[in-house]
């Protein structure tokens, strides 16, 4: 509605203004003359009714979404057209009223087809070139629209990706305490359950509190232990300042899954996995520790790497940045990996950039 009034408004005041000063001139020139205010006022309703006509046929057959080459001829044939009307109109009006203007002029016609074609290509043009640009810049913003709804969609996916193996493994770990440990295999039930509910509420959050991940880790650390027992070490240090921050769901937890899968269980008398955070230059620095040789990322990093990797960079871009490296330094006689997390404060770049886009479209 507001382009509406806009349009309206550039017509009503851009036909009466020009129409008006070519009268003035005239008006200043041999005098008041009833014709040629009539001529004037007719003239600024017949520009405004041509070119509306003009834009609405553009519209109707789509011609801003023609390539340039296929656009150009188009427009310069309609501001022919356009000169032709308003000549036909003018010049036999013009013999009757100025006729003394036009006696000793030998290309009359010609000279007003320029007149009015420069008139209409100025407003032809500027028309023509507004919806060009306009439907460019929509065709952008639709193309990153589709691009965060895919990448978005991608995100879901990622977050929501429980490995069945260990479901399968920590049931059969809880069906052999039902009758050495009832007690404990309830509590083994539970901590499932808490992982099964999380891993499906995954996919409605983007991110979650640091400390609601934790929680997650230590039912997925605790349920392991009963398959492990003692082969199994883990620790667990956490910066006061971090228990808020926000982190893609299940993301430490898949993390924590692979250093068990990939190392702790082929280590030779088992092994350890620690998890720590910290804050570093205004972003959390999570890094997770595990007995373990690196060897081919492909090979024993699993889907947990890839898909640690493509969630923060779906979520954060370039704010975000995820390491796993071999450490030099031996923890009781067995190599260590190490994976490094850098998130930026909380998700207001994520936020921020779908607001932008939101806002875009709104305009």
């Amino acid at each position: 509605m507001a382009k509406q009034k806009i349009y309206w408004f550039c017509q009503l005041f851009g036909w009466t203004l020009l129409i008006m000063v070519e009268y003035l001139a005239y008006l200043a020139e041999l005098g008041f003359d009833a014709d040629t205010l009539y001529l004037a006022i007719v003239n600024i309703f017949l520009g405004i009714s041509l070119t509306h006509l003009y834009r609405l046929m553009i519209r109707r057959w789509n011609w801003v979404r023609l390539p340039f080459i296929q656009l150009a001829p188009r427009v310069l044939f309609s501001v022919f057209v356009l000169a032709l009307i308003m000549t036909l109109v003018n010049l036999p009006i013009d013999r009757v009223i100025v006729p003394q203007y036009l006696v000793n002029e030998p290309w009359v016609f010609i000279g007003y087809i320029l007149t009015w074609g420069k008139t209409m290509l100025a407003w032809v043009l500027s028309y023509t070139v507004y919806h060009y640009v306009e439907r460019t810049r929509n065709a952008e913003i639709e193309k990153i629209l589709l691009k965060t709804s895919i990448r978005e969609t991608e995100a879901k996916v990622l977050r929501s990706q429980l490995n069945p193996h260990f479901v399968f493994n920590a049931l059969n770990s809880i069906r052999a305490l039902v009758y050495e440990n009832p007690d404990k295999a309830q509590q083994g039930i539970t901590q499932l359950s808490n992982l099964l509910r999380n891993s499906l509420l995954a996919d409605r959050r983007k991110t979650v509190e640091l400390r609601e991940e934790i929680k997650t880790v230590e039912d997925y650390l605790a349920l392991e232990k009963v398959r492990y027992e003692e082969r199994l070490n883990s620790r667990i240090e956490l910066d006061a300042r971090t228990l808020f921050w926000q982190v893609p769901p299940m993301m430490l937890q898949t993390l924590v899954e692979n250093a068990i899968k990939h190392g702790v269980s082929t280590a030779v008398g088992g092994g350890f996995v620690e998890v720590k955070s910290t804050v570093v230059a205004d972003k959390l620095h999570i890094i997770i520790r595990n007995t373990g040789v690196l060897g081919d990322k492909e090979a024993s990093g699993g889907f947990g790497l890839a898909n640690t990797a493509q969630r923060l960079e779906l979520l954060y871009g370039p704010d975000a940045s995820f390491e796993i490296f071999q450490e030099e330094m031996i923890h009781d006689g067995h190599p260590v990996v190490c994976a490094s997390i850098n998130i930026p404060a909380q998700s207001e770049g994520l936020f921020r950039r779908n607001a932008d886009l939101k806002a875009m479209t709104a305009k």
